[in-house]
């Protein structure tokens, strides 16, 4: 299998942390992984927080592939006029900004070539990232932007899953103010998401036949139109299509009903009109195992469920479960898919 790339975003953040700690806690999880970053970044954090971590640079992923080398094996595709430093731990800075994009950029491009089996990013510091000319509201849409064809112009062909052992949330919407949510949801786009969601988790996670549940937008799911009528407009019709398409999915249900401990096990995945109405219920339940999966690329795509935490960065209080799982996720996705 073609190994696969990992990314660690944001280099003043816990991503290098994150990365380190893991490698040496768990060593043989990284024996197909080929970290997309300067070795620069992991030296200074591994000399910061007192560990002598085996490390290595290569100039292509075909030599960081094929090494033998018993340690993190480390592609630095970045250009030489691309600063790379200096980076402070806790405080980002534009002068890294572009190197951090040009990162992902490539590592995603890798796997669109079929190079590399998937990618597991870290947590990027967005606002930084606009200093470079970044205009994305975060990973999920750049990803999905660089995967598009040219004269593609449809927003509705990916979707935000996040996933752990016991529960799947999925985003009809993602990065949006709460004020905007309403006038951007469709019939349409809901068909595209759900079509999305039931395809990729019969072909990335192995489940024969679906079950998913649509969460309402509006208290209540509406109630009948008496608090809104989205569920009854835009909602039930797109529940509607595709249930002729044999996916099977409830009515648009009330949300704060479809994640109790009673409901929520009865369905592969829940589909939400919102962000935190996904992600509230899935961080209470299982923050720090969740993974952040993108559905609908041509590639394999996992990444942690926290954010770059500066003020942790290099302190002993950072967590690496939500790394190790991404990477599981990953790899298990990946055998999925080649079975």
């Amino acid at each position: 299998m073609n190994p696969l790339l990992l990314t660690i975003g944001e280099p003043a953040g816990i991503g290098p942390d994150c990365l380190i700690r893991a490698y040496e806690a768990h060593p043989e999880v990284f024996d197909n992984i080929i970290i997309v970053a300067p070795l620069l970044w992991l030296q200074q954090r591994t000399e910061r927080i007192g560990l002598r971590t085996a490390m290595f640079e290569f100039s292509t992923l075909t030599a960081a592939s094929q090494a033998k080398a018993s340690g993190l094996r480390c592609w630095n595709p970045l250009a030489s006029d691309i600063a790379i430093g200096p980076v402070s731990m806790g405080k980002t800075s534009p002068l890294t900004a572009l190197a951090v994009i040009n990162c992902i950029q490539t590592a995603a491009e890798s796997c669109l070539a079929n190079q590399a089996a998937g990618l597991i990013t870290g947590p990027i510091e967005k606002a930084v990232l606009r200093s470079a000319g970044f205009k994305f509201p975060g990973h999920t849409e750049f990803l999905a932007h660089l995967s598009r064809q040219p004269d593609a112009e449809s927003e509705a062909d990916f979707v935000m899953m996040l996933a752990s052992a016991s529960l799947r949330v999925a985003l009809l919407t993602t990065h949006l103010a709460i004020s905007d949510v309403p006038a951007a949801l469709s019939t349409q786009a809901s068909i595209n998401c759900i079509r999305i969601v039931h395809h990729d988790l019969q072909q990335r996670f192995g489940i024969e036949q679906p079950r998913l549940a649509l969460c309402g937008l509006n208290p209540h799911a509406g109630e009948q139109g008496h608090f809104g009528r989205e569920e009854i407009d835009i909602l039930a019709p797109a529940v509607a299509a595709v249930r002729l398409q044999g996916i099977n999915i409830t009515d648009p249900i009330p949300a704060d009903t479809a994640f109790s401990a009673n409901n929520r096990h009865h369905f592969d995945a829940i589909i939400c009109c919102y962000h935190d109405q996904a992600l509230i219920p899935i961080k209470a339940i299982s923050f720090g195992e969740s993974v952040n999966i993108t559905l609908g690329l041509p590639f394999i795509r996992t990444s942690v469920d926290h954010g770059t935490a500066l003020d942790l960065a290099g302190s002993e209080d950072v967590s690496y479960s939500s790394l190790i799982e991404a990477i599981h996720m990953a790899i298990q996705m990946a055998h999925k898919t080649t079975a």
